[in-house]
């Protein structure tokens, strides 16, 4: 079973000597596979140290910021769409924990 990889991925495989087999994901398959994507990273991040906690939030932005633009959403569109709903509801900063 595959996965869903950085552009890169594939040259950097190929200038280690080994041929990675790939294919090009249709419109749906890629919308799929970057939610998918989007979930493993932010587990990466759930279970990652300190030290490296930085790096796998990049690369959960990384996923984020290209599932916006196949979803045909900007960064500021989301932030704004935040800032209304952090209005409205509250934002978790104040880390209220509802019991059962």
């Amino acid at each position: 079973m595959g996965k869903l990889v950085r552009d890169r991925i594939p040259e950097i495989m190929t200038s280690a000597g080994l041929r990675p087999d790939t294919r090009i994901l249709d419109s749906d398959a890629y919308l799929d596979s970057l939610l998918e994507k989007l979930v493993e990273e932010a587990e990466e991040l759930r279970d990652a140290d300190a030290s490296h906690r930085l790096e796998e939030a990049a690369d959960v932005l990384e996923v984020f910021t290209a599932l916006l633009d196949n979803l045909g959403y900007s960064l500021a569109e989301v932030a704004e769409a935040a800032t209304v709903k952090r209005h409205k509801r509250g934002g978790f900063s104040q880390r209220i924990w509802l019991e059962g």
